[in-house]
This record gives C-alpha cells, structure tokens and sequence, in this order.
C-alpha cells in the first residue's frame, strides 16, 4: 500500500526523525504522520495524540484503513500527557503556536533526556521557543524552512543541559537558517523586515519608542548584506 502524501513542511518533519525509532505525534491530526513513517519503513512504531476526540477518530480510520493497527497507538491526551508511557525516541509537534509548544514542554520535564530529539513546527513565535529551548538545555541541532503557501520553520533540539546564549537574530530566525542561507531563508528575512517596518512606522506616527524595530531591520539589513558578499 503506497504511504500518504505529505505537505512539505510534514515532510521536513520526516526527514528529521530517526530511522528505526518509536516517534510521538502530536497533535497528529489524521495521523498521516505516523503512517507515512511506518510505511516508508523508516520507524518502529508510533503513538499518534490529540486532544480532541473528532481528529483521533479520523486518526483511528486512517490507521485501520493502512492496517497499522499493531505500529501505531492513539491517544486522547493534551499536550505530552501520557506520552511517556510509549518511550518515544523522537517527538514531533507541529502545526501549534511557539508559546504553545513551549507551555507542552514545561509540563513533560522527562523530555530532559539527552535520547529524546524533538521535532518542532511553530506556527508562531518560533523566537519564544527558541528561548525557552536554549535557557533549559535543549540545544538546537538542526533547523529548516520550508514554503509552502507561507514559509514554516522546524527546529530539531536535544536535550544537553547546558543552557546556551542567542543574539536575537538566531532566536527569531535561528543559527542553523542563517548558516544554510538560500532563497527561502532570504525571502523569509525580507518577510520579517517588512513585518518590522510596519511596526516601526506605526510607533513613530504614535509617537511611541521604536528603537527596538530599528534595531532589528538594521540587523537584518547587515545580515543579508553580509551574506550577499
């Protein structure tokens, strides 16, 4: 039976899970996920979470429908809760808020493993995550950007208990993004000035200090020259 196709962003998600791992999705959805990591043959099995009932039910007739039955367990859980029981090795969370997935992880401290990777998709405030995963010792090892009708971040981390410091260019565009380079991370940084000149413009017709949005589109003016030459 062939595997589900995935958006490109889940597929970013794939491709940063460990081969012959038990991975935790949550807030699975449809579950298409985990059933794409099954059939592909990359892991061993999967727990598929959500906190509503209707998407777990939809998650339970696609599994039943690709006879993955025995690999992939469901859950009806909030965030993390519960999770632990499976052992997952590899965690995916994506398509929630930056500040939401930090407000998971604070209440799952046994994610303080250095054997568990997280798989990270903010849909918002991505600078927020960031934060919370360098000030508790989750250290970042890899990153991507990946459009499709928008450009979505992906942060993959693992646990090392050793807090790190970001300047604030690598917390809102991250270290490995601004390394790697490329069209995508270009128009994503030009996006990200624009949204900073607004709020620039808007505080100085209100007349409010807007020293902050200066601060940030001139860094991003250095970055991009920078990486131009």
């Amino acid at each position: 039976m062939n595997a589900p196709n995935l958006a490109a962003r889940l597929l970013a998600a794939a491709d940063l899970v460990r081969r012959d791992s038990i991975v935790a999705d949550v807030g699975s959805d449809h579950a298409y996920l985990p059933i794409y990591l099954c059939l592909t043959g990359k892991i061993r099995g999967a727990v598929a979470s959500d906190v509503n009932e209707g998407p777990l039910a939809r998650a339970m007739i696609n599994v039943k429908e690709y006879h993955l039955e025995k690999r992939i367990s469901l859950l009806l859980a909030d965030g993390l809760a519960g999770i632990e029981k499976y052992s997952p090795d590899d965690i995916v969370i994506c398509g929630m808020g930056g500040e939401l997935i930090t407000e998971i992880l604070k209440k799952a401290p046994w994610t303080k493993n250095g054997k568990i990777r997280l798989i990270l998709q903010p849909m918002t405030h991505a600078d927020k995550l960031r934060a919370y995963l360098a000030d508790n010792g989750y250290s970042v090892i890899d990153e991507k950007l990946v459009k499709e009708e928008k450009i979505y971040q992906l942060i993959c981390a693992e646990y090392t208990g050793t807090p790190e410091t970001c300047s604030e260019l690598e917390l809102i565009f991250g270290k490995h993004n601004i390394r790697k380079d490329g069209e995508v991370f270009r128009e994503y940084a030009e996006y990200v000035r624009r949204v900073f000149l607004t709020r620039y413009e808007g505080k100085r017709r209100a007349e409010k200090d807007a020293s902050e949005e200066e601060r940030v589109i001139s860094d991003i003016d250095r970055l991009l020259n920078k990486n131009i030459t």
